[in-house]
């Protein structure tokens, strides 16, 4: 049976961050909204194990997830990876966000596991624009990882572009290569300041969306999130934008759970973490039924605008 929220929502699918470790420090990193957190890079015992996630999706397979999407910090720093995603339920369509650095040598081993999906963080075509916004020298592993994912058969293979000041000027770049490239496509990210606190480097994502409707062949709206796709040459561009849209967060589908085995139902909030103790097939449940009754639209509704316009916290959750 799926589980339904107040607001008529149902959860179909569950993001799970692996580690919080990273071999990259991006300017904009959030670290699914618990802040960023990088630091050793050796596992630390809070992380939950293969079994532990196993559990759990065996668990939220009961009630009607049908996606998982596998996050971190960098999840290809699990060495189980490709044992998770093996033993994920045959029901479950499984994805995987990484930055790419080590796909080249194992997106064969991925698929032969059963991974269905990747998108690769890729937030410019130039190698040292590249190196400024992820900290990181890794250009050329990246572009290795994404063309052995194409050639492993993961395609499309999506490649996730944040977009905010520092970006903006390469996102005309990146709508030409994958319009030219086939089995590519492109996610504009909208920047998040709200996340990571610098509203400064924020731009309007509305220009990107006019620029993108005179520029493609055709367009269409999404069910899930309520997001824009344009089909540009032989591409297709997806539009992600969650700021200040109610719209979005409405049509939101999908419970997060933070490498150290919390569940959160928003995230852009950490007042709604609900750990799953031991994380016994009991304890997950309670959880997970928990969390998804008590999941609140962010903007419109724990977030409302006030007299001015502007966005406050909805008294009625204060506390909560």
């Amino acid at each position: 049976m799926v589980l339904v929220d107040d607001f008529g929502r149902e959860v179909t699918g569950v993001r799970i961050s692996l580690t919080d470790r990273c071999n990259f420090d991006c300017v904009y990193c959030h670290n699914e909204g618990l802040g960023d957190t990088r630091g050793p890079m050796d596992p630390s015992d809070e992380e939950m194990s293969a079994d532990d996630v196993i559990r759990f999706l065996e668990v939220v397979e009961e009630y009607g997830v049908r996606k998982v999407k596998f996050t971190g910090g960098e999840p290809m720093l699990r060495a189980d990876l490709e044992e998770i995603i093996r033993r994920t339920p045959d029901s479950m369509e499984t994805s995987l966000t990484t930055n790419g650095t080590f796909l080249g040598d194992r997106a064969d081993d991925l698929v032969d596991a059963g991974l269905d999906r990747v998108n690769v963080s890729q937030d410019a075509l130039d190698p040292e624009a590249f190196a400024q916004i992820t900290k990181s020298g890794a250009y050329d592993k990246v572009m290795e990882g994404v063309k052995a994912a194409v050639e492993a058969g993961l395609t499309p293979v999506k490649l996730n572009m944040v977009v905010f000041t520092k970006t903006a000027g390469y996102v005309e770049e990146m709508v030409e290569y994958v319009a030219e490239n086939e089995g590519l496509q492109l996610q504009l990210i909208q920047y998040m300041p709200e996340l990571t606190g610098r509203p400064e480097w924020n731009i309007d994502i509305d220009r990107v969306h006019r620029w993108l409707t005179d520029l493609a062949d055709d367009f269409e709206t999404r069910d899930m999130h309520h997001r824009r796709r344009y089909y540009v040459g032989k591409g297709m561009v997806e539009i992600v934008d969650p700021v200040e849209n109610p719209e979005f967060c409405a049509n939101c589908h999908r419970v997060r759970v933070t490498h150290s085995g919390y569940l959160k139902g928003c995230l852009n909030r950490n007042d709604d973490l609900r750990p799953m103790g031991e994380m016994t097939r009991d304890e997950i449940r309670e959880t997970y039924e928990a969390v998804v009754a008590n999941r609140v639209p962010y903007y419109g509704e724990y977030m409302v605008r006030d007299d001015e316009g502007g966005w406050v916290v909805n008294e009625e959750y204060i506390g909560v």
